[in-house]
């Protein structure tokens, strides 16, 4: 299926240095932003306080948000879990209250709202268990990246592998410097969103250079960059389509999904964007600076003659 079809291939590697360029200014500012700003880590991280609530009816978050927010809180997260009348509140450490304290303060507000509401669980999450989950997500990161790398390595070559990666880890590390420049919280759903992005990402790498050797079997007398111009403009069809539809399911998340989607669906939106160009500009460009030719995925056939020969 095809939106359309471009007869003429377009020269995307004439200009493969200048967005090389652009793309390497852009990851520097990203690390510079980890560095100097740091993420704005959630509660999940950090450590506080999670209560658990029931009311007799559909609870209403936004509401319960607004009120838990007016008592000081910052960086609240309030989410149904179950059922709808189930709510899962989640407060940061505050020096010199405990966590009996905090939801004490947080139930008698809630209770001059609905006298109905029953508390159902309390307890205080510590910092330690932050740290775990911190090093289990990046243990996550390491072992998507190297997974990617060995099935490239050995699907195509080490060339494409290593191009693969470097776009990948291009639109992790500008993911999380949008997240430390605006300072918005970085989350588990987060963490699950970036996580989601390398396979994306990678996915559409695969299609393009699954195209680029299909093309150096058919345009045998085409130049590398004759062959790469015309695997991406080929695929374009395919790539408005597939990241068309997906971009739509993740706008309505971002726009129609409350708090609780919003910055898992801000990552996959940034990082569908980003995908798309790190693919074409950063994976295929790096693909062809690192000197990919048609003998790396297709072995030259032996002259008839020569091989009788050395029988003989």
């Amino acid at each position: 299926m095809e939106f359309f079809r471009i007869k003429k291939d377009i020269p995307f590697m004439r200009h493969a240095l200048v967005f090389n360029v652009i793309s390497a200014l852009t990851f520097v500012a990203a690390v510079f932003f980890l560095w100097h700003k740091g993420l704005h880590l959630s509660i999940e991280f950090t450590g506080g306080t999670v209560m658990e609530v029931t009311y007799p009816r559909a609870a209403n978050v936004e509401g319960i948000r607004k009120s838990v927010e007016g008592l000081g809180f910052s960086d609240v997260q309030v989410q149904s879990f179950g059922r709808a009348q189930d709510v899962m509140i989640r407060l940061p450490v505050q020096k010199g209250s405990t966590s009996a304290q905090l939801s004490e303060k947080v139930m008698s507000t809630l209770k001059t709202q609905d006298a109905d509401v029953e508390l159902r669980r309390v307890e205080f999450v510590g910092p330690q268990v932050g740290e775990e989950l911190a090093h289990d997500g990046l243990s996550a990161l390491a072992m998507v990246v190297i997974g990617v790398m060995i099935y490239l390595a050995v699907r195509f070559e080490w060339k494409y592998a290593v191009a693969a990666i470097i776009a990948n880890l291009h639109d992790v590390v500008i993911i999380l410097g949008f997240f430390a420049f605006f300072q918005w919280e970085f989350s588990l759903s987060v963490l699950a969103g970036v996580l989601a992005v390398l396979g994306y990402s990678v996915n559409e790498s695969v299609v393009i250079f699954d195209r680029i050797r299909e093309n150096f079997r058919k345009l045998r007398k085409a130049s590398v960059t004759e062959v790469i111009n015309n695997a991406i403009t080929s695929t374009m069809s395919r790539t408005v389509i597939t990241h068309g539809c997906t971009q739509m399911m993740v706008l309505s998340m971002l726009l129609l999904g409350g708090p609780t989607l919003h910055n898992f669906a801000l990552a996959l939106t940034i990082g569908i964007l980003f995908g798309i160009y790190s693919s074409v500009f950063v994976a295929a460009a790096v693909a062809m600076w690192l000197g990919v030719k048609r003998e790396d995925l297709i072995k030259p056939v032996k002259d008839k003659d020569a091989a009788d020969g050395a029988v003989v």
